[in-house]
């Protein structure tokens, strides 16, 4: 099992923290992470583009001659689509793009975002986000001790979230403040830093080597089935 440097806010490494090879040594499977950024994305879209069909847009709905006798072509509406100010065929209504997404796939590749965060060397751990003062520059400072890139993720536990935590982080340019159950691997592939609590990453690997061992366990059925 590898360790991992536990640091404090001045950068000062104060301890180890293990990391289990059940969770962190499958490798980065890309394709998975893909999967998981395109679902994201696609439950972000909002889906309100719309067009107006016939009985949208404005005009009388009498017929506008006879059918037959005029020497013209047949019309029934002046909503027609085949004319001008006239309905749109087919054209986009308001939709949902959000589709359901396998949380073993979701846990996969939460691994692989992980695993390829520490392969990199931009993930840290802290042993408390906790400061004296919820000021955004005693965070700031914080975040350069710690070579933080220009963006970052902090990853909090949700039994440990501070206030003074969310209250001096949220004016920091380039830096999201997450809970370790709400992380997804989209906010691991976007900030080019996380950082994470001691709390937080215990949280988040045990869940981690849960889903593995329910998976692992699932397969070993079928086989003996």
């Amino acid at each position: 099992m590898a360790n991992i440097d536990v640091k404090n806010l001045r950068g000062e490494t104060v301890g180890q923290f293990e990391l289990l090879d059940e969770v962190f040594a499958a490798g980065i499977n890309d394709a998975l992470l893909w999967e998981s950024v395109k679902h994201y994305r696609a439950a972000l879209r909002q889906g309100t583009a719309a067009t107006k069909t016939r009985k949208n847009v404005s005009g009388s709905g009498k017929k506008l001659w006879k059918q037959k006798g005029t020497g013209r072509a047949r019309i029934g509406s002046i909503r027609s689509p085949l004319w001008r100010s006239g309905g749109t065929v087919h054209g986009p209504q308001p939709r949902s793009y959000e589709y359901a997404f396998p949380r073993k796939k979701l846990m996969g590749a939460l691994r692989s975002a992980m695993t390829a965060k520490i392969q990199d060397g931009k993930l840290t751990i802290v042993n408390t986000f906790e400061l004296a003062e919820a000021k955004t520059k005693l965070y700031a400072q914080a975040l350069h001790k710690l070579d933080a890139g220009k963006t970052t993720l902090l990853v909090e536990s949700s039994r440990k979230l501070d206030e003074k935590l969310y209250l001096g982080s949220r004016n920091l340019k380039g830096v999201e403040l997450v809970l370790s159950s709400e992380v997804h691997p989209y906010d691991l592939l976007r900030y080019e830093h996380a950082i994470f609590s001691v709390d937080a990453l215990h949280a988040l690997q045990e869940t981690l080597r849960k889903a593995v061992s329910k998976r692992q366990h699932a397969l070993s059925t079928q086989e003996a089935a």
